[in-house]
């Protein structure tokens, strides 16, 4: 049973909100650590901007590998016919 579009959606973009949060609070954190020091609104901006590429890349990852399993699956099942 592979996903549906929608849901692998929906689970690409629970993973990308929580790293998000993640990504956020570790840029807080580290940044200073290498004497960087930018306003809660830029760690936002460049937080939002990893998060939409991050967002891409996994939906059509996740695709991609359905697609791979859909069609391995029908060669499997063509073989056992």
């Amino acid at each position: 049973m592979t996903q549906t579009r929608l849901q692998s959606l929906i689970e690409s973009l629970m993973n990308i909100l929580i790293g998000y949060g993640v990504a956020l609070i570790s840029q807080i954190a580290i940044f200073p650590m290498f004497d960087i020091h930018i306003s809660l609104g830029t760690n936002l901006w460049i937080g939002a901007w990893f998060t939409v590429i991050s967002l891409v890349r996994s939906y059509i990852i996740r695709r991609w590998f359905n697609r791979r399993l859909h069609e391995a699956a029908l060669k499997m099942a063509q073989v056992v016919n």
